[in-house]
């Protein structure tokens, strides 16, 4: 039997790219562990485990609220809240979002992407 190079080659590329695809974080479940109502964020554990250890919770993800126009016209802003034990749906940001918050254009100060410290609660299931 001789050796296949080539196939040798794809397999090694497939294997570093399902290893970074992996290691990508997108969104997923998690469960509410603790909510501060003050800041508006919430410790979360996620749902998914993905190797032979449990996840680590994720510290300090802010609550995604949302504004709408009453019929009169005034405009109202609501403020989400989870309770431990909610089951909500978390983003990660393409980028690190906090220097982006003031609503400036700005470059990352961080090299960091799809990364769990960048998570969003984005709802509740």
């Amino acid at each position: 039997m001789t050796a296949d190079p080539a196939g040798d080659l794809a397999k090694l590329i497939d294997a570093v790219v399902r290893k970074r695809l992996a290691d990508m974080n997108v969104a997923f479940p998690c469960r509410v562990i603790s909510y501060d109502e003050g800041k508006g964020t919430a410790v979360v554990q996620p749902l998914f485990q993905m190797t032979d250890k449990s996840p680590s919770p994720i510290q300090n993800v802010p609550i995604a609220s949302h504004k709408y126009k009453t019929d009169s016209g005034e405009i109202k802003k609501i403020k989400h809240i989870v309770e431990p034990g909610d089951i909500v749906y978390v983003v990660c940001a393409d980028r690190q979002i906090r220097d982006a918050l003031n609503g400036a254009i700005t470059q990352p100060s961080s090299q960091r992407i799809h990364d769990r410290n960048d998570a969003v609660i984005v709802g509740v299931f």
